[in-house]
């Protein structure tokens, strides 16, 4: 497995996939070559398809020739997926980007917190999609950011981009079939170990803590909760203060789904939230955000096919945090 922790490697796959047929797949069609070895889904077929012949639509080239799906390949042939040109109306801003990772098909950002991750309502400007409109303009690219995994506000780490909706829906149905592995480093308030083993899987439904609330909360499944698993090992826990009167547990956790806030709730409702979550806790005069990072996202490339770990050092404050702790 491939891992990348801050330096950008440009491995350009070209606008799209290409396979060529094996002796296996002489007789198969286009679509079922495509499929069968890039994991290209119904919707990327049909948005070809039914737009077929417009500019930037996207195409089928079977050894350089326009194609059609249902066609079918030789052995030795050559199948080429063309993607279709895509535009953002995410406005560019001049916002720094720590690039871990880049190619034509996707990006990964250790990203800084305090930042949000996609405009809203509330914030429609200084986001890390404008960032990213800025850095595609600069390499003189056109596509819209497909957030393969989000980060909270006040969470940092490992972001993932795909730069086509092949690359998002890969991931997505690897990331469905288990195949994704998000490891996060997380700082707790109190001695977890007084309340939870020291590791083990936290299996509790999640779901809205009422209606137009932004907070989550444990909720049976047959009122409204979906189920949602964190497994966790605890690092150590400590002292942070001199007097003893407060601890901290630095824990190490996987998620196995991905609920919104699904760490910090999880958590939480054992009474010990991420330290420095007003959210869910409270404000730490320690730190200034929730102590929560993305620190290993791994999967398979959606294009190239190779096992890769993308990760994210310990930031500043969190770093510095655990340095006051020892």
């Amino acid at each position: 497995m491939t891992e990348y922790t801050g330096e950008t490697e440009r491995k350009n796959s070209g606008e799209g996939l290409c396979v060529t047929a094996g002796r296996h797949e002489d007789g198969m069609t286009a679509r079922g070559v495509l499929k069968n070895a890039k994991g290209v889904s119904q919707k990327l077929f049909r948005k070809i398809a039914n737009n077929a012949g417009g500019e930037g639509s996207g195409a089928l080239l079977i050894n350089g020739r326009p194609a059609r799906f249902r066609d079918k390949v030789k052995a030795g042939d050559e199948v080429r997926l063309v993607f279709p040109k895509e535009e953002s109306w995410i406005a560019p801003q001049d916002i720094p980007l720590a690039i871990l990772y880049e190619d034509d098909d996707l990006l990964a950002i250790d990203k800084q917190p305090g930042v949000i991750v996609h405009p809203t309502k509330g914030h429609r400007d200084g986001t890390i999609a404008n960032a990213i409109i800025f850095h595609m303009n600069q390499r003189g690219e056109s596509y819209k950011p497909r957030f393969v995994s989000r980060l909270d506000m006040g969470t940092s780490g490992v972001l993932v981009v795909g730069k086509n909706s092949h690359a998002q829906d890969n991931i997505a149905k690897q990331s469905a079939d288990g195949r994704v592995e998000k490891i996060y480093i997380a700082v707790l308030e109190g001695r977890l170990a007084d309340d939870l083993p020291a590791s083990g899987v936290i299996d509790l439904p999640i779901g809205l803590a009422g209606p137009g609330e932004p907070r989550r909360s444990v909720i049976p499944v047959e009122e409204g909760g979906f189920p949602s698993r964190t497994v966790y090992e605890v690092c150590r826990f400590e002292p942070i203060c001199p007097d003893l009167s407060q601890y901290i547990t630095i824990v190490r956790v996987k998620l196995l789904t991905g609920r919104t806030h699904q760490i910090r709730v999880h958590f939480a409702h054992y009474g010990h939230p991420v330290l420095g979550d007003e959210l869910y806790g409270r404000p730490s005069p320690f730190i200034a955000r929730q102590a929560l990072h993305a620190a290993e996202f791994s999967f398979t490339h959606p294009v190239q096919g190779r096992p890769m770990r993308i990760a994210s050092p310990l930031p500043a404050d969190m770093a510095a945090l655990l340095r006051g702790a020892d």
